[in-house]
């Protein structure tokens, strides 16, 4: 599962390393009036929470850090990538893992308390991430620069396994 996430990631940050500072920030309509730089720094946190879970055994991803420097400044959301691929390319050992989770949308509510493990969380994180490129992708069709992405970019893997099965 790690290779997925890795080269996951190396798609996201090879995206980054042909879009500028200004594409990288432009908020659009499409998107809510969010920017490509908002939906990066929401995948790289997520993963930054989850890893963070190897020393704590919790993870709550609706404490992550929203940081403003990682949504606006593309150098540095790319040097930030390669930190969680620099940690993604390590040995890694699953362990069980509480996931905070609060669904409710007013305060007052005791958050859940879920058991997952590590490598679950991994998954998700992966997933979460695809989801986001899909975002990313309109926002790029948006902007027309769909030619700095690859084909697969945003998709699921099952939604390519079954592209290629209809192509043949």
């Amino acid at each position: 599962m790690k290779q997925y996430i890795i080269n996951n990631l190396l798609g996201l940050n090879d995206l980054l390393n042909n879009l500028s500072q200004e594409q990288y920030n432009t908020k659009l309509d499409v998107l809510a009036h969010a920017s490509i730089g908002q939906h990066v720094r929401h995948i790289v946190e997520f993963y930054q929470c989850l890893f963070k879970a190897g020393h704590t055994k919790v993870v709550n991803y609706d404490v992550r850090q929203r940081d403003l420097i990682l949504e606006t400044d593309i150098d540095f959301a790319s040097e930030t990538i390669k930190g969680l691929l620099n940690i993604l390319s390590k040995g890694m050992q699953d362990f069980p893992v509480t996931l905070v989770a609060d669904y409710s949308t007013s305060d007052g509510q005791a958050p859940l308390l879920i058991q997952t493990t590590f490598f679950r969380e991994l998954a998700y994180n992966l997933e979460h991430s695809i989801h986001h490129q899909a975002l990313i992708k309109v926002a790029l069709t948006d902007m027309n620069l769909t030619a700095l992405i690859a084909d697969n970019f945003g998709y699921a893997p099952s939604t390519i396994r079954y592209q290629n099965k209809c192509v043949r």
